[in-house]
């Protein structure tokens, strides 16, 4: 069943390390790569700055026989910013659809203050479009989608589309870092309101700012896509369950009454019953409306 009110406010503990999976998930089961839909190639491992840091690669998925320009989805991996990998890509789904689909690493908080991370997921938007001819990209159709801290990262992809503050280090700096479609699945949207009020110098949030939130606000200010949302921001699907432990459903709510304050086309769609990821996030009917809300954004009309 899927509701549109509602709130059930939690404290952030700790996100899972992969959206979508279970926290726990053996080591084994990490570094297996799903077998690959037919018709589909994968080129992986694309570094997307040259001579960079080793997490600094993508993966491409393309079908083997591509006619004229494709829209792309670029999946980027949770983990609370510590943990997680690229190599499990939900989007590769698409790619029989019509479309590319890229999943990307980036660096960890281990190896990286903020911004390095959305700093990263730029940089690989700007290699895609830089390679668009070689790859047969649609320049004018990328959206991302992302879970818990790529949630986050998602969702400050799109609303800080037009901020210069983290301009372009690469070689592709010519290149527009703006996506035309964002889909995030329960990423944290305010940093302060998440943590400030709980102090806890070895969370994740601390981790990737630097030091506790309460003491840093203007530091988990900078890394809250609320901070950035503007009316040219593309449309966002936001889905979340109502039981998240671990992000409240007040976070996605707060992200996306911004947005519609801002005239932003946004859609909230609250999982019922559903945690922070698991069998909701995977039904028939939820993956259902993702794609077609990418279908309607990168393949209907596309404001560019």
């Amino acid at each position: 069943m899927v509701k549109r009110h509602g709130a059930t406010l939690s404290l952030l503990v700790l996100f899972a390390w992969l959206a979508c999976l279970p926290a726990q998930e053996p080591q084994a089961a990490q570094k297996q790569t799903p077998a690959l839909p037919p018709g589909v190639k994968a080129l992986r491992d694309l570094p997307y700055v040259p001579d960079g840091h080793e997490r600094q690669k993508l993966d491409l998925y393309l079908p083997e026989k591509a006619e004229g320009s494709l829209p792309v989805v670029v999946w980027v991996h949770g983990g609370a910013w510590r943990q997680g990998s690229k190599d499990r890509c939900p989007v590769v789904s698409f790619v029989p659809k019509g479309y590319a689909a890229a999943s990307i690493n980036y660096r960890l908080s281990q190896h990286a203050k903020f911004p390095a991370q959305i700093e990263d997921c730029r940089e690989a938007i700007r290699w895609l479009r830089a390679h668009a001819k070689e790859y047969h990209l649609d320049n004018d159709r990328f959206g991302v989608w992302g879970a818990s801290a790529g949630g986050h990262l998602v969702a400050l992809l799109g609303a800080s589309g037009t901020v210069t503050e983290w301009g372009a280090k690469g070689a592709h700096a010519d290149q527009s870092c703006k996506v035309q479609a964002v889909c995030d699945w329960f990423g944290p949207s305010d940093f302060y309101r998440l943590g400030g009020k709980n102090p806890n110098g070895d969370n994740a949030l601390a981790q990737l700012i630097g030091g506790p939130v309460s003491e840093n606000k203007e530091k988990a200010d900078k890394a809250s896509p609320v901070t950035y949302v503007a009316k040219d921001a593309p449309p966002f699907l936001i889905m979340h369950g109502d039981k998240d432990a671990l992000v409240p459903l007040s976070q996605s709510e707060v992200l996306t009454d911004a947005l519609k304050k801002a005239g932003v086309d946004v859609s909230l769609i609250v999982l019922s019953g559903a945690g922070h990821g698991g069998p909701a996030f995977q039904s028939e009917d939820t993956r259902k409306q993702v794609v077609e809300f990418f279908d309607k954004h990168l393949k209907g009309s596309v404001k560019k």
